[in-house]
């Protein structure tokens, strides 16, 4: 019997994935991730020679994590479809002990791209990028940052079938309310489009990648996550309580919450230093 992926299972697997209570993010991400392999796959019938010639022209194309973030959704599929002989293995990827300095964000550099926001006039802009990194959400569920939310100071963001409450500290929330109070936004989500949807993803990067050029940040730093990132190395470094930011982060393993706390180049190199084992 030969394995073909067809539109109707395709169609089955995204309402699996509803019926599963995974986020809209993740939904979408998985389906863009099927829609690629089939699109390697160009008809022919699936077997475990073409996931591995799929592998191999993942590891040649993308980064190794990209490349398990695809497979993943593939091998998700297959366990739907019943086809759990065809999954392939992840990339084995070593740990880093640190991050790199292209994709170090500082919170100097966070302030530089603030400011430019602010010079540009989009005052929308500035408030996304302090509420991200004022309380480490995913750029998904800013559309919980909403009117009701800041009157009460907190915020409930339901995720991957779990909920948690994020705090808004004094400072944004006055902040908040001047924004709110000058756009005349009575109820709903702060941050919308003219038609009063929640923005995009994609329509924040782009602005976002605009300020660059004006703040002296590199473009391979500024992304939505990486302000999550900076709110988890900027509260560890305070708190240094791994179990409490996993809780605040809304990660159900303490080493996904590990992977944002890494080190940065210049703290890692000032410790070994410190350690003065050279004679």
């Amino acid at each position: 019997m030969k394995r073909m992926i067809t539109n109707e299972m395709m169609d089955g697997f995204r309402k699996h994935l509803i019926e599963d209570e995974k986020s809209q993010a993740t939904i979408e991400k998985y389906m863009r991730d099927i829609h690629n392999f089939a699109s390697f796959a160009a008809g022919r019938p699936v077997d475990k020679m073409l996931l591995l010639d799929y592998k191999q022209q993942l590891g040649k194309t993308y980064a190794l994590t990209s490349a398990n973030s695809m497979l993943a959704a593939v091998n998700a599929y297959f366990d739907y479809a019943g086809w759990q002989e065809c999954c392939v293995k992840q990339f084995r990827i070593q740990r880093q002990a640190f991050c790199p300095v292209e994709k170090e964000l500082t919170k100097e550099e966070y302030f530089r791209l603030v400011k430019a926001a602010q010079q540009n006039g989009n005052e929308r802009l500035s408030l996304i990028i302090e509420t991200l990194a004022g309380t480490g959400i995913r750029i998904s569920e800013l559309e919980n940052i909403s009117v009701e939310a800041i009157m009460q100071g907190e915020a409930i963001v339901n995720c991957k079938g779990k909920s948690r409450r994020i705090l808004l500290v004094k400072k944004l929330r006055r902040k908040l309310k001047s924004y709110i109070s000058r756009k005349k936004i009575e109820s709903g989500p702060v941050f919308v489009s003219r038609s009063g949807r929640p923005l995009s993803r994609s329509n924040i990067w782009r602005e976002m990648k605009r300020l660059c050029g004006k703040a002296g940040v590199s473009e391979s730093k500024v992304f939505p996550h990486n302000f999550r990132h900076l709110f988890a190395r900027t509260f560890y470094a305070i708190d240094k309580d791994i179990a409490k930011l996993a809780d605040l982060l809304g990660h159900a393993s303490i080493n996904t919450t590990r992977i944002y706390i890494i080190t940065t180049v210049a703290e890692h190199r000032r410790r070994m230093e410190k350690m003065q084992l050279i004679i």
